[in-house]
C-alpha cells in the first residue's frame, strides 16, 4: 500500500510539473513542440497561448535565445542539463550551443545551520570535534552545493564542500521528468534531427549521479596527486578521504591568485609568459601523456603560488581519453598541420565511435576546405575558438559520434588560449601543440608500442583459436541434429507484406465471384424436378448465384475505392 501510495504521489508530482513545462514551451512560442505531442492532452484548453498573445520582446529574439530562456526559467537540472550539452557540437547546432554557453547555474547558499547539521550527519559527531574553526559566510555556492572554510584540530586550513539538503530528491524529481519529457517528444525531437534523445538523457543521468557523490570528485583528485607527484610547478589540493563521505568533501586548503590577475603576478615578481607557457604545457601533459585532463580550467579554478606553482581545484568533472582515441585526435591535428585532407579524414574515422560516413569524398573535401581556411592564416591570425568551431562544425554536419572527452578538450583549449592570450601577447596554442603531435608520433610507432599492439593481436588471435574448435563442434552437432535455426529479420518491407496480402485477399474474393457467375451459367443447362421454384423464367439457384457474385464484386469495388481514397 505504501508503495502504491509513493507511485500514485511521485505520478501526480510528474504531471503537475510537466503541466508547467508545457506551459513555458507556449509561454516562449514553442506551440509546435507541445501541439505536435502527447503533451497537448496535459494543458488545460483555458490555459493555452498563441503565438501572438505573448510578449513581443520575446518574439523578437531568435529560438536559439528562447530555447535557453525556457532552460533558465526550467530550473538547475535543466540547466546542468544544457551546460552539458554545450560540449556536444556533434548533437546540437552550433547557435543553440553559443546560447547554452551563456548559462550559469549560481544559486543563493542555503543556511549555515543546514550545512552544519549535514556535516555533522555525515561524521556522526559534533562539529567541534573535528573543527576548530568553521567559516559562517560560504566561499561559493553553486546549485549542488556550497563551499565553507575550516580548520581542523591538528591546525590544517580545509574546504569543506557541502551537499545541499534537498538536492537528491530534486535531481531524482527532474531526472524522472526528463525521462517522462522524452517518452512523449521523441518522435518529435527524431523530425527534428536528435536521433537518440533517449540517450541523451540516460548519459546525463549518469554524469549527474556521479557528480552528486563527492567520493567520485576524492579519488580523481587523488589519481592526479600520483601522477603529478614528481612536478614542481603543478600541485593538487590533498583531499581527506577519512573525512568524506558521498555528501561532504573535506579538501587541503590552497592561497594564491587567479592565473588572469596579471598584476598580482607582476608583484610576485613572476613572469605571465612563463606561467601561461608553464600551463598550456601542463595540460596538453595531461591530454597527450597521460589521457585523463581536469575539463573545466576556468581561471577560477587556476590559482597561481606566490613560488609560481600552478594548482587545478574543483575535480568535479575530469575527461578521460584511452591510448587509441589519444592517438586518433593528435592524428585530427597533424593531419591539419601536414595539410593531409585524407589523413585527417582517416583520423576522424578512427576516433569515432561510430565510423559510418555515407560519402568520404565529400567529408575529405570539407576538410580539405577547413585546412585551406586555416592554411592561408598568420600564426598571430588562427585562432583555436575559430578552428573548434570549424571542427564542431563538420562533426555536426557528418552526424559524427565522437567520444565527449573530445568536446571537452576542444572546449579546454579554448578558454585556455583565453587565459594565454591575457598573460602572454603572442601566445599561440598551436605552436604547444604542435611539438606533442610529433611526440605522439613517435610514441605511436615506437618499439614497445608496436610490441605491445603484435602481443594484443596475438592474444586475441590465440583467444580466437582455442575457442574455434569448440564452436565448430558446437554447430556442426546442431546441424547434424537439426536444431541450427537462423533468424533472418527483415525491416521496411511491412508495406510490401501488406500490398501482398491485400492482393491476396482480393485475388480469392474475384475467384469466388467468377465461380459462381460460372455456376449460374450452368446452372441454367440443368434439369430440375417439378418442385424446383423458377423466377421469370431462371431457377432460384442460378438467381441466388448470382446475388452472391454481385455482393463479392460489391465488396471488391467497396475496398479498391477505400484504398484510392487513402492513396495505397
Amino acid at each position: 500500500m505504501l508503495i502504491l501510495r509513493f507511485m500514485f504521489k511521485n505520478t501526480i508530482s510528474n504531471l503537475t510539473r510537466i503541466r508547467q513545462v508545457a506551459e513555458v514551451l507556449i509561454r516562449y512560442g514553442f506551440e509546435d513542440v507541445v501541439t505536435s505531442t502527447a503533451l497537448r492532452r496535459l494543458v488545460p484548453p483555458g490555459r493555452r497561448r498563441s503565438w501572438q498573445e505573448g510578449e513581443q520582446a520575446v518574439f523578437e529574439t531568435t529560438r536559439w535565445q528562447r530555447i535557453r530562456m525556457i532552460i533558465e526559467e526550467l530550473g538547475p537540472t535543466f540547466i546542468k542539463l544544457a551546460q552539458a550539452l554545450s560540449n556536444r557540437a556533434d548533437l546540437l547546432p552550433q547557435p543553440l550551443i553559443d546560447e547554452f554557453e551563456k548559462l550559469q547555474s549560481n544559486v543563493p547558499p542555503f543556511p549555515v545551520a543546514q550545512a552544519r547539521q549535514i556535516i555533522e550527519q555525515e561524521l556522526g559527531c559534533p562539529l567541534e570535534e573535528v573543527f576548530t574553526e568553521f567559516d559562517e559566510v560560504p566561499l561559493g555556492s553553486a546549485s549542488i552545493g556550497q563551499v565553507h572554510g575550516a580548520r581542523l584540530l591538528s591546525g590544517e586550513r580545509v574546504v569543506v564542500k557541502v551537499q545541499r539538503p534537498d538536492v537528491q530528491e530534486k535531481v531524482r524529481t527532474d531526472l524522472s521528468l526528463l525521462h517522462e519529457l522524452v517518452r512523449l517528444t521523441a518522435p518529435f525531437l527524431r523530425r527534428q534531427g536528435l536521433n537518440n534523445p533517449q540517450d541523451i538523457v540516460d548519459a546525463f543521468e549518469r554524469s549527474m549521479t556521479k557528480e552528486l557523490d563527492y567520493t567520485s570528485e576524492a579519488r580523481s583528485m587523488e589519481q592526479f596527486r600520483k601522477l603529478y607527484e614528481d612536478y614542481d610547478t603543478f600541485y593538487i589540493p590533498r583531499p581527506y578521504r577519512e573525512l568524506s563521505t558521498n555528501r561532504i568533501l573535506v579538501i587541503e586548503f590552497v592561497s594564491g591568485c587567479k592565473i588572469t590577475d596579471k598584476p598580482q603576478l607582476l608583484e610576485w615578481g613572476l613572469s605571465p609568459e612563463k606561467v601561461a607557457e608553464t600551463g598550456m604545457d601542463i595540460y596538453l601533459t595531461q591530454i597527450f601523456e597521460f589521457g585523463a585532463f581536469h575539463a573545466d580550467p576556468h581561471p577560477g579554478n587556476v590559482l597561481v603560488r606566490p613560488d609560481g606553482t600552478l594548482v587545478l581545484i574543483d575535480f568535479g568533472m575530469v575527461g578521460r581519453l584511452t591510448k587509441q582515441q589519444k592517438y586518433a585526435f593528435a592524428g585530427v591535428f597533424i593531419g591539419m598541420a601536414r595539410q593531409d585532407a585524407r589523413g585527417m579524414a582517416l583520423n576522424f574515422r578512427r576516433l569515432a565511435l561510430t565510423s559510418e560516413i555515407p560519402d568520404m569524398r565529400a567529408f575529405e573535401a570539407d576538410l580539405a576546405q577547413l585546412i585551406e581556411d586555416f592554411a592561408t592564416l598568420d600564426v598571430k591570425e588562427m585562432s583555436m575558438s575559430d578552428l573548434a568551431d570549424s571542427l564542431q562544425g563538420v562533426i555536426y554536419r557528418y552526424k559524427l559520434q565522437v567520444p565527449g572527452a573530445v568536446f571537452l578538450i576542444l572546449r579546454a583549449l579554448v578558454i585556455l588560449e583565453g587565459i594565454g592570450k591575457v598573460l602572454h601577447p603572442r601566445f599561440n596554442t598551436f605552436e604547444f601543440v604542435r611539438p606533442y603531435g610529433t611526440r605522439i608520433i613517435a610514441e605511436q610507432y615506437s618499439a614497445e608500442n608496436i610490441q605491445n599492439e603484435a602481443l594484443y593481436t596475438g592474444t586475441q588471435l590465440l583467444a580466437l583459436l582455442q575457442t574455434l574448435p569448440t564452436d565448430v563442434r558446437q554447430i556442426m552437432r546442431k546441424i547434424s541434429r537439426g536444431d541450427l535455426r537462423v533468424r533472418v529479420e527483415l525491416s521496411g518491407y511491412q508495406l510490401l507484406l501488406r500490398k501482398a496480402d491485400q492482393l491476396v485477399s482480393r485475388g480469392i474474393l474475384a475467384a469466388v465471384a467468377v465461380a459462381m457467375i460460372v455456376f449460374a451459367g450452368l446452372s441454367l443447362l440443368g434439369r430440375y424436378p417439378a418442385s424446383m421454384p423458377y423466377h421469370r423464367g431462371l431457377p432460384v439457384v442460378t438467381w441466388y448465384s448470382l446475388g452472391v457474385a454481385a455482393f463479392l464484386l460489391l465488396i471488391l469495388f467497396i475496398l479498391g475505392t477505400k484504398n484510392e481514397r487513402r492513396g495505397e
